[in-house]
């Protein structure tokens, strides 16, 4: 029979010096031996019996960890531990080898998208950083696009001079796998890239809308850097991205009270169930509005 607690100290030695893993990664993960061995005490009424350890102890333990709150995140950790740890003994100690790759961990749930207030997208969409007259002009173009009309980044830098949007005539955006889609143009958003297109001079339809400083394609990194700078000039939060413009022009349709579909075929989305995260967002929106504002809410 193998000791338990001796083997998690031989297994944390081989984390560290064969391995190499930092200290944080060996502290975390002698934790999460420790919480194992603790609930097989437990669970088994004794020592552990590592040779004896089936998967059903081992969903057992995660099951428990959920019982306790513990976030899907620590009990993924958890599991890759403890999945390393058995690998380890069945190596080094002979522990007979189960079949781990039945044992999945916890789905963790997509963040919830952070979007920006009206007021941050005004900025994000009006102010620029740069001192080129036309690099500020192409930014503010950019930005108002995927503001006013819910690209993706790579959407809007794929687009062509024959795309060039204009108000009252649906933009045709190709999007992931192949789908394009229709999306109404709103006229600030013709008046920004008109303003650009007015700095990028004549080029034929099939040359790039969005184009860097040397003529060619913009590149998504430029276009991500470019906010970057504009919110830490202008103090607006380390989530203000592109993709956070997308999300915006989604949540403030929400709040706006636009249909739920309607958005998904806006934003291009092949499940409702993705477009559904937006809900939390606008649910998080009108909380804190109530709590600012109901006179109980104190």
């Amino acid at each position: 029979m193998i000791a338990p607690f001796a083997a998690r100290e031989a297994f944390l030695d081989w984390l560290a010096n064969e391995r190499r893993a930092s200290p944080e990664t060996v502290e975390a993960y002698g934790r999460d031996i420790a919480d194992l061995l603790g609930f097989l005490s437990r669970h088994q009424g004794g020592e552990p019996d590592l040779a004896a350890l089936r998967l059903a102890d081992l969903r057992a333990f995660l099951a428990h960890r959920a019982g306790e709150g513990i976030a899907a995140t620590s009990r993924a950790r958890q599991l890759s531990a403890i999945k390393t740890f058995l690998r380890f003994l069945a190596r080094r100690h002979g522990l007979p080898p189960l079949p781990l790759g039945g044992l999945t961990g916890p789905r963790r749930r997509p963040p919830v998208p952070r979007a920006l207030t009206e007021a941050q997208a005004l900025t994000a969409t009006t102010d620029s950083f740069e001192e080129s007259p036309a690099m500020a002009a192409r930014n503010r173009a950019l930005f108002t696009l995927l503001y006013g009309c819910g690209l993706r980044i790579s959407e809007a830098l794929s687009l062509d001079m024959r795309d060039a949007p204009r108000a009252g005539t649906g933009l045709r955006v190709m999007g992931k796998g192949g789908k394009e889609r229709v999306v109404p143009v709103l006229p600030a958003v013709e008046t920004a890239v008109a303003e650009w297109l007015r700095h990028r001079g004549h080029a034929g339809p099939g040359e790039p809308l969005f184009t860097g400083a040397k003529g060619g394609r913009l590149d998504p990194g430029v276009a991500q850097r470019a906010l970057r700078d504009l919110r830490r000039a202008t103090g607006l939060p380390e989530h203000a991205t592109p993709h956070a413009l997308r999300h915006s022009f989604a949540t403030h349709l929400l709040g706006g009270g636009a249909d739920l579909r309607a958005i998904q075929e806006l934003l291009g989305h092949a499940s409702l169930s993705t477009t559904q995260r937006y809900t939390a967002v606008d649910a998080a929106g009108l909380l804190e509005t109530w709590q600012k504002a109901h006179p109980r809410a104190g």
